[in-house]
């Protein structure tokens, strides 16, 4: 999986969002201290928007806030309501894919990708990496040197 710049930013938006205790925060605020290009966040907080991640007002006093707690917000919750499914295979769910011969099993190997990062994003939550408190089986997977190898 890659993950795209739209992705990071969604990210970085909600854990903004969810340093700011509730109130109102103004699309160009969020913007500025994320480096996240302004056309960008725009579509990004439409796309959290229609998941129920995020709240918006119009207007005057308007902005976006968290939806629901940040405790609350897994980040595999961002990842789809930007990117859709957490793995899929030419946008298909590997549960749905069908080979022959020497890739037979190859199915499993994506579903194995695909569970694997479910371990990790689906149990992150915003508030955790905002205050710097990852889950311990995430904690052990970076204390890996492998896991710093590029490649």
């Amino acid at each position: 999986m890659k993950v795209t710049a739209k992705a990071d930013y969604a990210v970085r938006a909600v854990l903004e969002l969810g340093a700011s205790d509730g109130e109102l925060v103004k699309a160009d605020v969020i913007a500025a201290a994320q480096g996240i290009p302004r056309h960008f966040l725009d579509n990004i907080l439409t796309d959290l928007r229609r998941a129920g991640i995020v709240a918006t007002q119009r207007g005057a006093d308007g902005g976006s806030r968290l939806a629901r707690p940040a405790k609350d917000i897994m980040l595999a919750d961002v990842m789809r309501a930007i990117e859709g499914p957490l793995a899929a295979v030419r946008d298909i769910r590997p549960e749905a894919l069908s080979y022959d011969g020497a890739a037979e099993r190859l199915p499993d190997v994506w579903i194995a990708v695909r569970a694997a990062l479910r371990s990790v994003l689906e149990s992150v939550t915003g508030a955790d990496v905002a205050a710097g408190r990852l889950p311990k089986s995430v904690e052990r997977m970076v204390a890996d040197p492998e896991a710093w190898k590029p490649h």
